[in-house]
């Protein structure tokens, strides 16, 4: 018998800062990502999944995510939207020095679906330690984002930086899932695909014997 997942919302960092501030998503676009990400949060609201917000701060001094700036704000689209619980971050992790570990074991949850930004940091980082914390974990791969780096070590561009990541998180950590596929998800039960590192690799040399 096929049990349901004992599921939570986790949206992480859907704040201005994101949109019209310092560090502007580039890939998918945030007006895309965050229709996806509104649509999830009624979706979960109506189905009785609990909601989660996260919000990043920084000093208040700082040039992003300054505590009581605008830019630290949540998004309206997000702070208008009902969450059962509200925990603020000083690091990546939503676990690192919160409460949220401990708010979902009362809860019961045994899987989180992770949505909101960005991809390769916060996300990733949440992700990863859900993981480790032996929580069973989704996320929704266009109602998150990217930004392109460059830097000592090179350069990479947001949607090199989104697919990668979420190519990874696929292979072991996480299942990777578009919205559609999130939502039928709820609906239906129907458990998403998950994969593993060595199927991962094998896959890929697959690929590449068949493209030589």
């Amino acid at each position: 018998m096929t049990v349901s997942p004992r599921r939570a919302l986790i949206v992480i960092d859907v704040q201005n800062e994101y949109f019209t501030g310092n560090l502007q998503i580039e890939y998918p676009p945030s007006s895309q990502s965050l229709a996806n990400i509104t649509r999830i949060m009624d979706a979960a609201s109506a189905a009785g999944v609990p909601v989660v917000a996260i919000q990043q701060d920084s000093p208040a001094d700082g040039p992003a995510f300054a505590v009581g700036s605008h830019g630290w704000e949540l998004h309206a689209e997000v702070a208008r939207r009902p969450h059962d619980a509200l925990f603020h971050k000083p690091l990546p992790s939503a676990f690192s020095e919160t409460g949220l570990g401990d708010w979902l074991q009362a809860q019961g949850v045994d899987t989180v679906t992770v949505i909101g930004y960005m991809t390769h940091n916060c996300n990733d980082t949440t992700i990863k330690h859900a993981f480790d914390r032996g929580l069973a974990v989704e996320f929704v791969h266009d109602a998150s984002g990217a930004v392109s780096y460059a830097n000592h070590a090179g350069y990479a561009s947001a949607e090199e930086i989104h697919r990668v990541f979420s190519v990874v998180e696929q292979s072991r950590f996480a299942a990777v899932l578009s919205t559609e596929e999130w939502l039928h998800a709820l609906a239906t039960g129907e458990a998403p695909v998950r994969d593993n590192v060595l199927d991962s690799y094998r896959a890929a040399q697959a690929l590449r014997r068949s493209a030589a």
